[in-house]
């Protein structure tokens, strides 16, 4: 469905040349006579004023600065590039608009040492864009050629794009303006615009509907070669300029800025956002009255940074969410929860919950606790209990089970020097026996309980291997958010071998995944289908109906490049999170894979690109803004998680870490 090779129309000029001078002529042969009435040559397309003394501001090259807010965008920097984006993807209303190979004009990107971002962009004479009529006299005339400069970054494939890297038009980090309000329409910005000569029209403003190249836009002409078009007044404004420069526009992932205002000013414009564009209102019972009610009062009482820190960080708490959360503070973090007994703790399907590591020279192990003890009892309370009272740091979440097994995590943590008595047996001991210990200022137990502090930092984000006694294929994918073309490179040449060598099954291993891009993984997803499936839409909150409304294009399964036909488990657990939880829901599809986990995953999958905020004192919140909604009507993944086909109980075995249950169950589904 895809074409995997890409050629410039340079390197084909090139190929055409080195082929016709390879052709030799036998012995003895000569050449074919040239005839007598050639015919005529095929007239060249007009050609545009070039710049000159005479057209000194004849545009030839853009610049300008690409400025970033959004804390996702630095992960596209794998492969990235300017592009003169061929517009009739938007004239067309055609979200699936494939950018014509011979269209892409591309220029470099330059990252400069702070970070910020600058790009060149270097005209053609002739641009190969789509011709458009869009003068709106009833007739047919040659048209003109619209672009947008636009950033991207490539993913598959050779340096152009293909589909699976984008279609449609850019809604961000572009010349242009869009609205994601109206099916993201071009409300403003900057167009490059192309005549081919003097006698082409194009619009002057929106017309009645408001709307850009649309039937009832006004026109007039429009100048030959190049020109610069600002929609951002009417009668728009079209001009030359040999070296313009322009910024791009960062669009709806743009960071909501309040850091500006007083705390209760900041409180107050972030409400009225998220309690209008939070999207699941109904099914989390937000009461957002009241929520103001209290919250209000208590920002507005804030006199420096850790109060109103304090208040917001229990404001967000009342929202179960796991893709709701704020800005990590040091200070806070460490007076509530910078203590630490060296213990980690988990809980066994039968209830009990035991010590799975007891660090060395911890608190806990110069007391005598042992890996493998049970917890009896916390405080006085029974540890179940205990265990209930707990506000883990980490939160909120948005399912139940990820909310305890935080509380577990996070019964450990506390102010240094806290005391606690803690009722304990270890194991082969009969008597439970109590002990008495003060928290020390340690880490180490707490990342023991985070997924991504137990990888290899130099390990592959995506690494695989054939399991040598069952002859079963393993694939770890450790996130969906490294570089993007490292990854699908490496997806694209493990499923290779997968398939040459006939590997009957296969396991992905998503347990320490805490997400990333959802696009590159439905693509990964998309190896395993040989058929289109749709999975959900997106819903987003419109300020002009005050109603959610579906947004773009459904999200689906298209088929990929190869396919590979053998059977499938997949390994989740709750540290599987948002893209994570997409690619194993997609999975799940018509029976293509085993789910395999001890717990369903985390659950959170509201789209949280729109949803950045910044505060007063540095602090950021994220909210999700967008809705999931398959096409039965129910709400995808959010507040449940994806629930694993088998359920594998933990035992204490594998709570240590002794055996391997979920892999076991996964050869057993597949064998």
């Amino acid at each position: 469905m895809f074409s995997r090779t890409r050629f410039s129309p340079i390197f084909l000029l090139i190929l055409i040349v080195s082929v016709a001078c390879s052709i030799s002529i036998p012995n003895g042969a000569s050449p074919t006579s040239a005839p007598t009435n050639p015919p005529p040559p095929t007239p060249l397309p007009p050609q545009p004023v070039q710049p000159g003394e005479a057209n000194p501001d004849e545009p030839v090259f853009i610049v300008g600065d690409i400025p970033y807010t959004s804390p996702f965008f630095i992960s596209t920097l794998s492969q990235p590039f300017i592009m003169l984006e061929d517009e009739a993807g938007f004239v067309n209303r055609d979200l699936e608009f494939e950018f014509p190979l011979q269209s892409q004009v591309l220029g470099p990107v330059i990252v400069h040492e702070d970070n910020s971002l600058s790009y060149d962009l270097p005209l053609p004479a002739v641009p190969q864009g789509t011709q458009l009529d869009v003068d709106n006299n009833g007739q047919t005339n040659a048209g003109v050629q619209i672009f947008a400069v636009a950033y991207w970054s490539n993913t598959w494939g050779d340096t152009f794009l293909e589909k699976r890297d984008g279609t449609g038009w850019s809604t961000a980090y572009a010349s242009t303006i869009t609205d994601p309000g109206r099916d993201n329409e071009i409300v403003g910005g900057i167009l490059v615009v192309w005549a081919p000569d003097e006698h082409q029209a194009f619009p002057t403003g929106f017309g009645p509907d408001k709307l850009l190249l649309t039937e009832d836009d006004p026109t007039a002409p429009i100048p030959a070669g190049y020109n610069l078009v600002d929609l951002n007044q009417e009668p728009f404004h079209v001009y030359k300029e040999a070296r313009p420069n322009i910024t791009l526009n960062e669009g709806a992932s743009e960071v909501k800025d309040y850091s500006s205002m007083s705390y209760a000013e900041a409180f107050q414009a972030l409400f009225d956002k998220v309690s209008l564009e939070y999207p699941f209102t109904e099914e989390k019972n937000i009461d957002w009255a009241a929520l103001q009610s209290q919250f209000s009062s208590l920002v507005g009482d804030a006199r420096n940074k850790d109060q109103f820190y304090s208040a917001m960080r229990d404001f967000i708490s009342q929202i179960p969410d796991g893709h709701v959360n704020i800005s990590f503070d040091q200070d806070y973090f460490y007076s509530n929860y910078g203590g630490g007994l060296g213990l980690v703790l988990a809980e066994l399907s039968d209830g009990r919950i035991i010590v799975t590591q007891a660090m060395n020279g911890g608190p806990a192990q110069k007391g005598g606790i042992l890996p493998g003890a049970e917890i009896v009892t916390w405080n006085g309370d029974p540890v179940s209990q205990a265990i209930d009272q707990v506000a883990p740091y980490f939160g909120p979440y948005s399912t139940q089970h990820t909310r305890h097994l935080g509380q577990i995590n996070f019964l450990t943590r506390m102010p240094p020097g806290t005391r606690v008595d803690i009722g304990y047996k270890n194991p082969s001991e009969a008597q439970a026996q109590d002990i008495n210990l003060e928290a020390a200022v340690e880490y180490d137990s707490l990342f023991a309980t985070i997924p991504s502090f137990q990888i290899d930092q130099l390990a592959l984000p995506l690494e695989g291997h054939v399991l040598k006694e069952s002859g079963l294929g393993y694939l770890r994918i450790d996130t969906f958010n490294d570089d993007y073309q490292l990854m699908a490179r490496l997806w694209d040449h493990y499923i290779q071998g997968l398939i040459d060598d006939e590997i009957p099954g296969l396991i992905i291993d998503l347990r320490s995944n805490s997400g990333g891009s959802l696009g590159i993984a439905l693509d990964f997803a998309g190896y395993f289908f040989d058929q289109e499936i749709t999975l959900y839409n997106g819903y987003y909150y419109s300020h002009t109906s005050g109603e959610f409304e579906q947004a773009g294009l459904p999200t689906k399964i298209t088929p990929g490049p190869k396919h590979y036909t053998g059977k499938i488990a997949v390994l989740v657990t709750p540290d599987c999170v948002s893209a994570c939880e997409g690619f194993a829901y997609a999975l799940q599809q018509d029976g293509r894979s085993t789910i395999i986990g001890h717990y369903p995953t985390a659950g959170a999958f509201g789209e949280v690109g729109r949803g950045q905020y910044k505060l007063p004192d540095d602090i950021t919140i994220q909210f999700p803004t967008g809705r999931p909604v398959a096409p039965d009507g129910s709400v995808v993944i959010e507040g449940q998680g994806v629930i694993p086909d088998v359920l594998v109980p933990v035992t204490e075995q594998s709570a240590l870490g002794t055996i391997d249950p979920l892999m076991d169950a996964a050869i057993q589904e597949l064998q």
